[in-house]
């Protein structure tokens, strides 16, 4: 099973947007059966007393290599969709060299 690491950075997470990005965590299985572990950083990118954006991150860790995908929005589940959007692509793209 993949170990599974959510954190967030300076703010309590929510319930809903904790099963949200768990619920989508689980599915990167299918895109790779190696999997064996996933962080998830939640930040806020704050300036001053003003905080700019919501920044995801989320770090894959697969048999000899680790992905990496970042995004930031106005809203965390964007940013998390966006990030987990682009790691789904990355790790396509790491099967499809080992294959080749």
């Amino acid at each position: 099973a993949m170990n599974v690491q959510i954190q967030s950075v300076n703010f309590d997470i929510d319930q809903k947007l904790m099963e949200h990005i768990e619920k989508k965590i689980d599915k990167l299985n299918t895109f790779h059966d190696k999997i064996t572990s996933v962080e998830v950083y939640l930040k806020l990118d704050s300036l001053g007393q003003k905080v700019k954006d919501k920044v995801a991150e989320i770090k894959v860790y697969i048999p000899s290599c680790s992905l990496f995908a970042k995004h930031e929005s106005k809203v965390f589940e964007e940013s998390f969709d966006l990030a987990l959007d682009s790691m789904v692509a990355q790790i396509k793209k790491s099967k499809e060299k080992r294959r080749a």
